[in-house]
């Protein structure tokens, strides 16, 4: 992150090509940063595939795992509630949108925008593969098309084909032990992937700073206080205090949770960092396997603090602040309501578009309002990664200490090291 940070101060300071393209050490950070994420990314599906499929048949081996199941979504909807919570209380204290510099007249609706239909409608798998297409339009009329993995249908398909497997009984007994074969094949190739983690965290936190830097946070210098505030309080304060209620200490969970915190700040993406959230809640924190190989891509599609919690309760406040839209206490309720149940909608993909969209339109404020937010949003997106990541590997571990099968002699250890052999 250090040499990330060196080379991206360099790179800004070279400025552009004399044909206004980024200058040649701005574009290999961006290549290797890209190219890590993206080797991350390909191999996302077959990796929550096998690893649900073959968890739901190992829990089904515990006799604790109804419990596990309903421990689980209750800590996400417990802490969600907490960080939304704490978003609407600085989002009234520190009045951003009543303090921002920027002019309305930049603000502009996104392309993208989030409704209940189209989640309810993305919760049903369309393909086997979970494959969507998606069409840009360009000024002048062209157009691209490109294909993308919807993970939360893979979720929901791998969910129901394990349940299915397991009722089917003995005649899946060949299929499931492909599933685990496919599975140890798959994490063995994912770790010649993650031994390159230092290079890519490198690239990307230099495209960051070269591309963005930090200029454009003083025009909503309150907004991004009140976001990074927030997500530290909930970081710092809210999660080690659930540490500490179940009796685990909070600075041996952040030194084994750190190698995929780091990641998520610097690559934006839970789905991106899931191989090393899952290994590090497996090996450095001591959740059984069978457990965390379920729990966490479940909340790496369904568990975001930062994007769908404390982010759009602060933007949403900001956006009725900035166009004196009055909000009542049905409004804020609505607005945990969504951030709790809606959270799946952001799909642990880059940013928060959908989910900011979603609680504006669920609220009926103006949608141009966040388009006021997006310049700066990648420099937010990075501190609601690492917290989004952070409450990954903390529900499972909470939840596995709460029913005995926590492995504390190794969170006691906390070797991160470990995690690399």
């Amino acid at each position: 992150m250090a040499a990330g940070l060196a080379l991206g101060l360099v790179a800004r300071s070279l400025g552009p090509d004399l044909d206004g393209s980024p200058n040649a050490l701005a574009d290999l950070l961006a290549l290797v940063g890209s190219s890590f994420v993206q080797l991350l990314r390909v191999l996302v599906p077959p990796l929550v595939f096998t690893a649900i499929v073959a968890s739901i048949a190992n829990l089904a081996e515990l006799g604790n795992a109804r419990r596990l199941v309903v421990q689980t979504l209750v800590w996400f909807a417990l802490t969600a509630a907490i960080a939304v919570t704490i978003g609407i209380i600085l989002g009234l204290a520190l009045e951003p949108g009543l303090r921002a510099g920027v002019d309305a007249s930049a603000a502009e609706a996104p392309r993208s925008v989030g409704s209940w239909l189209d989640f309810l409608k993305g919760l049903l798998p369309v393909n086997y593969l979970g494959l969507e297409a998606g069409t840009r339009l360009f000024d002048g009329g062209a157009a691209t098309t490109s294909l993308s993995f919807n993970v939360l249908q893979i979720v929901i398909l791998s969910i129901v084909i394990g349940v299915a497997a397991l009722r089917v009984g003995e005649a899946a007994a060949p299929f499931l032990q492909f599933v685990r074969s496919a599975l140890a094949i798959t994490r063995k190739v994912l770790w010649w992937v993650i031994r390159l983690t230092p290079i890519g965290s490198a690239g990307l936190f230099g495209t960051a700073v070269a591309a963005y830097g930090w200029d454009s946070l003083a025009s909503l210098g309150w907004f991004a206080a009140a976001v990074y505030l927030g997500l530290a309080i909930v970081l710092f304060v809210v999660y080690p205090a659930v540490l500490l209620i179940n009796g685990l200490d909070p600075i041996r969970f952040f030194r084994g949770a750190w190698p995929a915190i780091q990641l998520g700040f610097v690559s934006r993406s839970s789905i991106g960092t899931l191989p090393v959230t899952e290994q590090v809640v497996e090996q450095a924190l001591g959740v059984p396997r069978p457990y965390a190989a379920f729990a966490v891509p479940l909340a790496a599609t369904t568990k975001m603090d930062g994007c769908a919690a404390i982010y759009p309760a602060i933007a949403a406040l900001f956006v009725a602040q900035f166009y004196a839209v009055p909000l009542h206490a049905a409004d804020y309720a609505l607005i945990l309501f969504v951030s709790v149940i809606g959270s799946a909608a952001t799909a642990g993909l880059t940013g928060a578009v959908v989910m900011l969209t979603l609680t504006l339109t669920t609220l009926g404020l103006p949608l141009e309002g966040a388009g006021l937010l997006l310049a700066i949003d990648p420099i937010i997106d990075m501190g609601r990664t690492a917290v989004n990541v952070a409450g990954q590997a903390l529900v499972p571990t909470v939840v596995a200490k709460r029913e005995g099968i926590l492995d504390e002699s190794a969170y006691a250890r906390h070797e991160v090291a470990a995690v690399a052999r």
